[in-house]
This record gives C-alpha cells, sequence and structure tokens, in this order.
C-alpha cells in the first residue's frame, strides 16, 4: 500500500516538476542571451565612447545597438515576470513565454526610436550650444537631477509597482495565443519603460556607448526591481543620482568612469559610423 501510495504522489508530481524545469530552463535561457547581448555590447562598442551625449549614429545602427542592449541590461531583472506568465500558461506552449518576452523587447525597441527621434531633433535645433564646453555638461547634470526627481514621483511608484509584483497587471491582461503574449508582453515592456526610462536618459547623459554606465544602469534597474527593500533602493537611486548631477555639474574629472568630451555637439549624429 505504501509503495503504491508513493508511487502515485511521485506520478503526480511528475508534471509539477516537468514546468519547475521548464520554467528555470527558460529563466536560464533569458540569463544566456543577457549575456551574449553583454558580449556582442562589448565588441561593438569598444572606442566609441565619447562621454556625455555620445553620438547614436545611423537610425538603424542605433536601434540594432539599442535593442542588443536592451537584452542584456533588462532580461535577468523581467525573468521573473517571464517564469511567472510561464506558469500562468500551465506549460500549454513553450513558444508563448518567448513570445512574451519578445512583446517586451518590441517594447523598449520603440523606446529606443522615439528616444533617437528627440535626440537628432535636438541637436539639428540646438548644434553646438549643447557641446560640453558650453551647455553640454548643465545638460547632463540637469537630465541626472530630472531623473533623480522622477524618482520619487507617483507615476515612478505605481510602475515600478507593476514591475515588482507583476501578477495584478497579468491577470488584468490575459490574452491567449500569440498574440495575447505579445500583447501582454508589450504592456509589460509599457511598465518597465515607465519605470526605467529617466534611469536610460541618465545613460544617454553619462554616455550611451559606455559599457561601464550600461553596466551602472543596468544594476540600478536591478536593484530597483528586485532587492525587497524596495524604498531603501529608490532611495539609494535617487541619491546616487543627486551626487552624479552634483560632480558632473562641479567636478567632472572626479566621476569615475566618464569620459569628458573634447569637442563637438550633444549628439555628433552624422559623424559616427557605425
Amino acid at each position: 500500500m505504501i509503495d503504491a501510495g508513493n508511487e502515485q504522489l511521485q506520478v503526480g508530481l511528475g508534471p509539477a516538476f516537468a514546468a519547475a524545469r521548464a520554467r528555470l530552463g527558460l529563466v536560464a535561457l533569458l540569463f544566456v542571451l543577457a549575456g551574449i547581448g553583454w558580449w556582442w555590447t562589448l565588441d561593438r562598442m569598444r572606442g566609441m565612447d565619447n562621454g556625455p551625449w555620445t553620438g547614436l549614429g545611423t537610425p538603424g545602427w542605433f536601434i540594432g545597438v539599442w535593442v542588443v542592449m536592451m537584452a542584456a541590461m533588462m532580461f535577468p531583472s523581467v525573468s521573473p515576470t517571464v517564469a511567472l506568465y510561464s506558469r500562468m500558461t500551465k506549460a500549454r506552449s513553450a513558444v508563448d513565454p518567448v513570445v512574451f518576452a519578445a512583446g517586451y523587447l518590441l517594447t523598449w525597441a520603440a523606446a529606443g526610436a522615439f528616444a533617437f527621434v528627440i535626440a537628432f531633433t535636438g541637436n539639428r535645433i540646438a548644434g553646438d550650444v549643447l557641446a560640453w564646453n558650453r551647455a553640454g555638461r548643465w545638460v547632463a547634470a540637469a537630465t541626472l537631477a530630472a531623473a533623480a526627481a522622477y524618482e520619487l514621483t507617483p507615476l515612478k511608484d505605481a510602475c515600478l509597482g507593476k514591475c515588482r509584483s507583476p501578477l495584478g497587471m497579468l491577470l488584468g491582461s490575459w490574452r491567449e495565443g500569440w498574440s495575447g503574449a505579445l500583447r501582454m508582453g508589450m504592456k509589460n515592456g509599457a511598465w518597465c519603460v515607465g519605470c526605467c526610462w529617466a534611469l536610460m536618459a541618465s545613460f544617454f547623459a553619462l554616455g550611451i556607448m559606455s559599457v561601464v554606465w550600461m553596466a551602472v544602469v543596468a544594476g540600478l534597474i536591478a536593484i530597483e526591481k528586485t532587492l525587497p527593500w524596495r524604498h531603501m533602493a529608490t532611495y539609494a537611486t535617487t541619491a546616487a543620482l543627486l551626487a552624479l548631477a552634483a560632480l558632473v555639474l562641479t567636478a567632472p574629472k572626479a566621476v569615475p568612469g566618464l569620459k569628458i568630451p573634447t569637442s563637438g555637439s550633444m549628439s555628433q549624429m552624422n559623424q559616427m559610423s557605425p
């Protein structure tokens, strides 16, 4: 009787263990893709950092680099959400979670395209006024200060709450099939953009082609989204951004890893070749 009961228990637990292994494999895949993204970014961005307001290159080249960067920076912190979505699908399709992650990345690609348009337009309008030795340092410091202020806003708090506790968002927007997975992933990406856009603006202000600042910003995002001390993480990020703003404005050479531009305007769009 005991052996029969154990056999039934093992049979009952089999699908649960299989689903858990599948979710673990999915998380591992996201981390592997993030690692590949970091490796590719290190190779492609070597020697391209020109400090704050580094040139973005051509639209196609920048969007390609941006998507890989977002995969590298965001996949580790979004992996719990993708795993939760996978669990909620009850293993009906192994492809749905991958489509969900693709939808998430698609939203960030759209955000990158929007950022490119803003930077390109600002460069065309302002020109050399935004060079580092003119207003560039002030704009960079102001961007960092604005990012710090955004950390303490209700909108940031709401978006961060959705990222940290995505169950309600997933239940409220549930759609079946691949199209549903794509839409839900894009919606989750939208909440993430709302949470992290100011930190990404800081990335531009410190050097969008700097692997050092890419790692710093990715670390801040991961801390805010994953550590249990939510408010402490937010306040620490705010303090770090304010400190960077003050240093960029008063003593930029004291900022570790910051490359001071020698000349040029805010973005030098047409001077960088991919």
